[in-house]
């Protein structure tokens, strides 16, 4: 069904139809509630005809209403009045032009006084409808007569049919206002969902260029097209990411690759002697390792991103300690000094491999811009509710206009050409932050020289607890 039919009929029809059946319901009450008016209306008559029927002249009986001042004034709508003798003969009728016949259905015969009044409903052959109380009176004589008083139900009906007439034609006008109202509405709609629509068609077919219809409306479609919006735009981000990344794994594939071929092409162009050819074998086996390494980088890449992670409770302060002494080594051999500054312990949950991997990267980092003779400092401290590993070198420090862009995979800062690496590392550092809830950026303090790289990772609550 689509949403045109859907608001038809459930925005227009099925109210329409609630409305009716509610204005059928109200009408009948409403005929009861007259009907029910017409009763008492009937009773209080009789009540009053009743104990004045024989206080005339000779206690001769007669009816109040038929001598009554406002005679002219109350006609229309006043009740027409039986009284029948003891034999069940009319004796008295009003008004006085009414034939006898219609003032009875055949011999009306009193019953014993104190009876329940009896009301009934008439129908004349016209198809006239009346009302009826009946009331058995007993004379100051001892005689009993019957009083019966009769009023049209006409004025009821009438009442009820122009209810009907007047309330079904507003449902009608409400109904179709609900209708067109509802048409323009699923219009919208439509137009609005249509553009995401379409939309996501483009995104199924790899386009990522062009944003969604504008849409200003604050409801939750408007919701959507925001979130289909920055989904988009990180998509599009994706894309160009994707496409560095293989442009820039290509090149780093290629260089390695030419000069092993460049080396074997060598070897074969003419005979060679055993030393000749060990040293190009040994050229190939360095560019080997090369490509083993940008492999491995690239794979510990891809496995970042998955984000496959075994995230536990350690301590984050033994971690960092652990990178720090694995890298005390190689620190010596290149004449550095390695300072830790790591109060602890840190309590957060973590997956240990992965973060280990990322501060070796940062220290890694460090090692290479490091001049000899040089410090680095590695601290761990809380900001809040997060723990922050901040690894500073003495290096000649990144431009700020490229602190962002280091994190890219394959990106090197100006002037680092020629300094070996694959240039993943920090794509790395960042991916793993990113996939534990914090982040790795480049301080923004001022430093002398250098560099100061920090990963941030959240803190376990428990440790929050206790530090509150």
């Amino acid at each position: 069904m689509t949403l045109t039919r859907r608001l038809w009929l459930l925005g227009a029809l099925v109210p329409a139809l609630a409305m009716l059946a509610a204005l059928g319901l109200a009408g009948q009450l409403f005929r009861y509630d007259l009907e029910r008016s017409l009763d008492q209306a009937l009773l209080a008559q009789a009540a009053v005809e009743s104990v004045s029927l024989f206080d005339g002249p000779g206690q001769r009986a007669h009816l109040h209403m038929a001598v009554s001042p406002l005679l002219e004034q109350v006609r229309p709508f006043a009740p027409r009045g039986y009284l029948y003798g003891p034999d069940g003969t009319l004796v008295v009728r009003y008004p006085q032009g009414l034939a006898e016949d219609e003032g009875r259905e055949g011999p009306f015969m009193p019953g014993e006084p104190g009876r329940e009044p009896i009301l009934v409903t008439r129908v004349e052959p016209d198809g006239d409808r009346w009302r009826e109380v009946r009331v058995d009176v007993r004379s100051p004589h001892g005689e009993n007569y019957a009083l019966r008083l009769s009023a049209s139900l006409g004025q009821v009906d009438g009442s009820v049919g122009t209810y009907y007439r007047m309330a079904f034609s507003m449902a009608a006008v409400l109904g179709l206002a609900l209708l067109a109202l509802q048409t323009l509405q699923a219009r919208k709609l439509a137009r609005r969902l249509g553009a995401i629509t379409r939309h996501l068609g483009q995104l199924r077919e790899g386009d990522f260029s062009g944003a969604p219809v504008v849409d200003e409306a604050q409801d939750e479609i408007g919701q959507l097209r925001a979130v289909l919006a920055e989904a988009t735009e990180r998509l599009r981000g994706a894309r160009a990411a994707q496409e560095r990344l293989i442009a820039g794994a290509a090149h780093e594939l290629r260089t390695p690759l030419t000069l092993m071929r460049t080396s074997m092409d060598l070897a074969l162009r003419r005979e060679r002697t055993q030393q000749e050819l060990r040293g190009s074998l040994l050229d190939a086996r360095r560019e080997v390792d090369r490509l083993a390494v940008l492999a491995g980088n690239l794979l510990d890449l891809a496995v970042a991103g998955r984000g496959a992670w075994d995230k536990t409770r350690g301590d984050l302060a033994l971690l960092v300690a652990q990178a720090v002494e694995g890298a005390r080594a190689e620190a010596e051999r290149r004449g550095l000094l390695i300072r830790l500054d790591a109060p602890g312990p840190a309590e957060a949950r973590f997956d240990s491999g992965g973060l280990r991997q990322a501060v070796d990267n940062l220290l890694s980092n460090a090692l290479k811009f490091s001049p000899e003779g040089g410090e680095i400092h590695v601290r761990l401290s809380r900001d809040g509710g997060r723990y922050q590993v901040r690894v500073a070198d003495d290096g000649p420090g990144i431009p700020v206009a490229e602190h962002e862009a280091v994190f890219e995979p394959f990106h090197r800062v100006l002037g680092t050409a020629r300094t070996p690496g694959t240039g993943l590392g920090l794509a790395i550092v960042r991916e793993v932050a990113a996939q534990h809830g914090g982040r790795a950026y480049v301080a923004r303090e001022v430093r002398e020289s250098g560099t100061e790289m920090i990963i941030e990772v959240p803190g376990s609550v428990a440790s929050s607890e206790r530090s509150g």
